[in-house]
């Protein structure tokens, strides 16, 4: 018996190891599949595919692992990667040399460049020229952070409105809606989505301009790593497999011939040579916070216009819900319930998402067209979101105040000759909003770092520009500091505010002088 017992261990023993010797290391790469075909999208099947997904794999392949893709949001996965939770980053992201001294990158695997996209009866823009000649600025939409951010503050400036959002289709779906007059996307997307079947009712407008690289970032201490990602990336170039790929996706054209180029070369000094449009555009230098104070104040500003916007709203309907939910007959309680329950069960985000961008999608179907006359401008949806996502809260706040007060007020009130509804505006009323004061307080303080979601409808408030900005590593400390300093001079003095109120409310129930 104890030699069975010797000769299982034994074999547990060599096994085990053994085993583990087979298994691959995983290559964990950083994407967000939000941003889409052709890059990174869910198949019919469920499964990932992407010619970013097969490069993935091959890149693995050739170093001997095993990968594994790590969903996150497109801005944050630099981060992501100096945190040491994925080994690249490959998901479109594209050279830049202050980009490339916080997260080293690889060779190129791309070479990209932008596309002016805009509605097939657009009247007024026929080339990248145009742009900023009319009278009143167009609204042209990019993706927030991207190249094409860049492209449009560096050449065009103040002439244009650019407007930011997180996927492709969500800005080609406000193009086609009218909500965004014109947009500016890589050309894998524009190949991608604006045919005929996809976005029939949008077209591409001129030549492809500001070209740039394509690369897979890395962490500054992964030089072997990053001389093995070199190795593959240039292999996938001299073999044309590369080449097979692009051609599979459609997204092969005369400029990826600059790969060759390019694998033969040092890298980054390559990168000198950065291939400049028709007007003689160049990358700009990268902001400071100096350089971009206007913008922090105009979105601070913004950010107080629609906390001080929406939050009226929500107190009035607030208001009108917990009466109506208190004294009202049982089918208002009943309707007003579900109101409440599902604006405080539902994400704000969610809620946004649905006022903004449900009826450009939806009318997209056949038969639904009607739906386009729906879709509101983003400080319209913004405003009505908190308003509404909020007032269920202050439905909720209201409704405890007037269970507060004691039901002898009401009997006492109408036994002396007044109304119902007298008694609630004159007794009822008065003494509830005393209790709900701290309550509503911290609501609206709260709202005013609520208002961070509206970036997602393409505000630049307080955190969209943090976020339109934190692509550049120099400026995200300080813009940090500066973003946090300016939300609680901001909510400070609401507190100090509401506490002096109490105080002096206080004074007066008690007969003393405020």
């Amino acid at each position: 018996m104890n030699r069975r017992w010797v000769l299982a261990a034994l074999v547990l023993a060599f096994a085990a190891p053994a085993s583990a010797r087979d298994e691959k290391p995983l290559l964990r790469w950083g994407g967000d599949k939000n941003g889409g075909a052709p890059y990174i999208f869910e198949a019919a099947d469920g499964k990932l595919t992407g010619f970013e997904v097969e490069f993935a794999e091959y890149i693995a392949r050739e170093l001997g692992r095993t990968p594994r893709f790590v969903q996150n949001q497109w801005d944050n996965l630099p981060d992501l990667l100096k945190r040491g939770d994925i080994d690249v980053v490959l998901n479109g992201y594209e050279f830049t040399k202050e980009r490339h001294d916080d997260t080293p990158s690889t060779v190129p695997y791309y070479v990209y460049s932008l596309r002016l996209i805009a509605r097939q009866s657009e009247p007024d823009i026929f080339s990248w020229a145009d742009l900023g000649r009319q009278n009143e600025p167009k609204r042209v939409g990019v993706l927030r952070g991207s190249a094409s951010q860049r492209y449009l503050e560096g050449r065009f400036g103040n002439k244009v409105r650019i407007e930011g959002s997180e996927t492709v289709t969500e800005m080609l779906d406000l193009v086609q809606a009218g909500q965004v007059d014109l947009t500016v996307q890589d050309a894998p997307a524009a190949a991608y989505y604006v045919t005929p079947e996809r976005y029939p009712g949008l077209k591409v407008i001129d030549e492809p301009a500001g070209y740039g690289y394509y690369v897979l970032l890395t962490r500054p201490d992964d030089a072997e790593l990053r001389e093995k990602l070199n190795a593959a990336i240039r292999k996938a170039v001299s073999s044309g497999w590369l080449k097979q790929l692009y051609q599979k996706y459609g997204l092969w054209n005369p400029a990826q011939q600059r790969l060759s180029y390019l694998a033969g070369q040092p890298w980054p000094d390559a990168a000198a040579e950065f291939a400049t449009d028709d007007a003689g555009y160049a990358p700009p230098d990268p902001p400071k916070l100096s350089g971009i104070l206007d913008k922090l104040l105009t979105a601070a500003a913004y950010t107080i216009l629609l906390a001080v916007a929406s939050f009226p709203i929500a107190m009035v309907i607030g208001l009108v819900v917990a009466v109506g939910r208190v004294y009202g007959p049982w089918p208002v309680r009943a309707l007003f319930t579900i109101y409440v329950e599902v604006l405080r069960g539902t994400p704000l985000l969610l809620q946004l998402f649905v006022i903004f961008y449900l009826p450009s999608q939806l009318s997209k179907i056949e038969g639904w067209e009607w739906m386009s006359a729906l879709a509101l401008n983003k400080w319209a949806a913004a405003i009505i979101g908190l308003a509404l996502n909020y007032s269920a809260n202050e439905a909720e706040n209201y409704r405890a105040g007037l269970m507060a007060v004691p039901k002898g007020q009401m009997e006492a009130a109408l036994a002396l000759g007044f109304t119902k509804w007298a008694a609630l505006r004159y007794v009822i009323l008065p003494q509830a909003f005393r209790i709900v004061i701290p309550p509503v307080t911290n609501d609206f303080i709260a709202l005013f770092k609520d208002t961070a979601v509206c970036s997602t409808v393409m505000i630049v408030e307080l955190t969209g520009l943090y976020y339109a900005y934190k692509v550049y590593p120099n400026l995200v400390l300080e813009l940090a500091l500066a973003v946090g300093l300016l939300y609680l001079l901001m909510s400070y003095p609401t507190a100090v505010l509401a506490r002096w109120f109490e105080r002096r409310l206080a004074l007066t129930k008690e007969g003393g002088r405020a």
